[in-house]
């Protein structure tokens, strides 16, 4: 299969839509940018344009998919209800970066919500994204458009690098500007619970709605048996070819550790204005903070396996600020779960 390569600007017009809406209104799929990172997008309605998602990615399909609009009004024809809850989040944070759990409607496929009862819905503010939903008439499930397990793509290089061959057709729309994939919230629980954090943090949800509990499995894996109930819970996730080892205490602490290691094509991952002392080859992720860190993290995943890293010890973030939640849940999914602290 040939990758068709478009590049498109928010400020192009409508007509520059048209051959990508209609691979989707034929159910295929197209990589399309989001402000969050870059989705792999299909007719939501359609059991074999998601189907070719999954194929596509290599994604297994127990994972659910998370549907996007490009209104809210939209979200009646996926839902069952949408509770008061529901509607103070999307006037807080829609569009934007911020995934909704609700009960899902009967049209919804079972093939897009791995089985659950419940589905997850978000409005992204990408004017391209919205506009692609616009076109293809249709809302369109879409998880990160790359291949499974992988670093999620930031660029639309990242989507042609991992998925080539795969699908028919790429936007490119510029490099997102979030660069973590959106905060999931559930809402069919008797108390919301984030399952997913991301730039729309807990302290963010918690001035709208009150109470907010934290999902385990946020900064712990899923335990045996469980049922992902949102995209991103699974055990080991957004992982670079590169070993990854998360190293928690001070600067100086983690510089002797990582000299005194002896591993073949070691890296270290810092922040911005570290190094000195280090004898490995090193790349920084960004200001210690979370903004910062989002933008850039799986932007130097990446670049681990283009500089043919085998291993990659990386700087452990202030968990001390549940703003760090998002990147820190990221790491540690990346990583295995495995940490040394020193």
């Amino acid at each position: 299969m040939n990758t068709e390569f478009v590049k498109i600007s928010v400020n192009d017009g409508i007509e520059k839509y048209t051959d990508a809406a209609e691979l989707l209104k034929n159910n295929q799929v197209v990589g399309m940018p989001t402000e969050t990172v870059y989705g792999l997008a299909g007719n939501a309605y359609s059991d074999e344009a998601v189907n070719r998602i999954f194929e596509a990615k290599g994604r297994p399909q127990d994972n659910p998919l998370i549907v996007h609009i490009s209104e809210f009004s939209e979200i009646y024809d996926l839902v069952s209800e949408v509770p008061e809850n529901a509607k103070r989040l999307a006037e807080a944070f829609w569009p934007g970066p911020l995934t909704m759990i609700l009960p899902k409607a009967e049209r919804v496929p079972l093939s897009v919500t791995a089985g659950l009862d419940t589905v997850a819905v978000r409005c992204p503010s990408h004017p391209i994204a919205r506009n692609l939903i616009k076109s293809a008439g249709v809302p369109l499930a879409a998880p990160s458009a790359n291949l499974s397990g992988k670093p999620s793509p930031t660029k639309a290089q990242h989507v042609y690098d991992d998925l080539k061959g795969r699908i028919p057709y790429i936007i490119d729309g510029g490099e997102c500007d979030e660069g973590l994939e959106s905060t999931v919230i559930t809402l069919a629980t008797n108390t919301p619970k984030l399952l997913r954090p991301g730039n729309v943090t807990l302290s963010q949800l918690k001035s709208v709605l009150g109470e907010v509990q934290v999902d385990d499995a946020v900064l712990n894996p899923l335990k045996k048996g469980e049922k992902v109930s949102s995209p991103g819970m699974k055990y080991k996730h957004y992982s670079p070819v590169a070993e990854i080892v998360l190293v928690r205490g001070s600067y100086n602490n983690f510089v002797k550790y990582v000299n005194d290691i002896q591993c073949e094509s070691a890296y270290a991952m810092v922040f911005d204005n570290e190094g000195e002392g280090l004898k490995v080859p090193y790349i920084s992720y960004g200001a210690n903070d979370y903004k910062n860190l989002s933008h850039s993290l799986f932007d130097s995943l990446r670049e681990l396996d283009k500089l043919g890293a085998n291993i990659c010890f990386v700087r452990y973030p202030d968990e001390s600020n549940d703003d760090n939640l998002a990147v820190l849940n990221r790491l540690l999914r990346a990583a295995g779960f495995k940490v040394i602290d020193v």
